[in-house]
């Protein structure tokens, strides 16, 4: 308990001594006056101020407006027959925490003007116990038209500090799903492909154990070798992403398309200049992911790929003489919506067309780096 009441001095500083001095002081004003009936009705008011003050705290829209209204009131009564004026500085922290732009105005004006009215009056009526307190008057006065505002501002500041939070923690939910999706893609477009590479060269290394077993040596050593392929990349892929080169990439595309017994009639390398490392990262992702698909849904006899270097861009055009995108199972997976999320992601885009065949033209922007895809996340 004396560790609660600790930390609640600490952060609340005198603000609680000050207004405990504040709710006991109208008493002292009170019982200056001689006359028993100014007496009662000035501990009537000033309980029934604090009840309005409660209440006040607890309504919203038009009610707000009566409230005020009844503090004034109150508080315009105990200055002129009490001298008492410090219940405008409750008013005025009132003030501050109303939320509404017009309710806030209409509560200060009317206040402001109220509390200048009676502090004229008293002035005029030269009352000795008034003007023995006219430096604190003054001080008071002050506060009134600064201290709506001073909190006002800061309410509205820890409303915008609030939305702010919670805007920084969906951000933060985004990026998390991103990158959970991103992990998801790269695992898909990286181990996927090595895995479907191991089961095409089993399935043929099987079929040729028989009829050619030097062959189907061959193809169970290639087998052995992509699999330490595919474990180094996921070694790879955990501790950082690595970026492949298009040429690299069309490497091991070749492979998967002759294991598959699909031929390649496109260029065996290519030649960009002035293309980022990221650029061509996308690139060979999406060509992996593409050529998987030929692969698995085609039933294509050949495969062409193109790479063209615009001004400001990256063309990649893949076509196979398949049986089109209708026997595509494009809505499952992680395949044209992975490569299409992929390439949007850094501003690229993808269009499909389905004759003859299928034909991806996939483009990328030439200057696109990791560290503006950092950015954007």
């Amino acid at each position: 308990m004396k560790k609660r009441l600790a930390a609640l001095q600490r952060s609340s500083g005198l603000s609680p001594y000050i207004w405990s001095i504040l709710s006991f002081l109208p008493f002292y004003f009170i019982f200056q006056s001689s006359s028993t009936i100014e007496i009662v009705v000035g501990i009537s008011l000033t309980v029934l101020f604090f009840i309005s003050f409660r209440f006040a705290f607890l309504s919203s829209k038009w009610p707000v407006y009566v409230w005020v209204c009844i503090l004034v009131a109150i508080s315009v009564t105990m200055t002129i027959l009490f001298q008492f004026i410090y219940f405008s500085f409750y008013i005025a922290y009132y003030n501050g925490s109303i939320r509404n732009r017009a309710a806030f105005v209409t509560a200060y004006v009317v206040h402001l003007i109220s509390t200048i009215a009676s502090i004229n009056y008293n002035l005029v009526v030269q009352d000795p116990l008034f003007i023995q307190q006219l430096p604190i008057i003054i001080i008071v006065f002050i506060s009134i038209i600064l201290l709506p505002f001073t909190l006002y501002n800061r309410k509205k500041q820890e409303k915008l500090e609030t939305q702010l939070q919670m805007a920084n923690n969906r951000i933060s939910d985004l990026v998390k799903q991103e990158e959970r999706q991103r992990i998801a893609r790269d695992l898909h477009d990286t181990l996927g492909q090595r895995l479907s590479l191991i089961g095409l060269k089993s399935d043929l290394a099987r079929k040729l154990i028989e009829k050619d077993p030097e062959r189907a040596k061959m193809e169970l050593i290639d087998v052995q070798q992509t699999a330490r392929s595919a474990l180094n990349e996921v070694r790879n892929l955990v501790s950082s992403m690595r970026s492949i080169r298009v040429n690299d990439e069309i490497v091991l595309v070749q492979q998967m398309l002759k294991a598959a017994q699909i031929e390649y009639t496109g260029a065996p390398s290519f030649q960009l200049e002035n293309t980022s490392l990221f650029a061509e990262n996308v690139l060979s992702m999406c060509m992996k992911e593409a050529v998987t698909n030929i692969v698995k849904h085609s039933q294509a006899f050949s495969c062409h790929i193109q790479i063209e270097q615009l001004e400001d861009a990256i063309l990649m055009t893949i076509k196979d003489d398949g049986v089109g995108l209708n026997r595509y199972d494009v809505g499952k997976g992680s395949g044209l919506p992975g490569m299409r999320e992929r390439l949007e992601f850094v501003n690229g885009s993808l269009e499909v067309r389905s004759e003859n065949g299928t034909t991806l033209v996939m483009k990328v922007p030439t200057n696109v780096s990791q560290h503006e895809r950092e950015g954007m996340e």
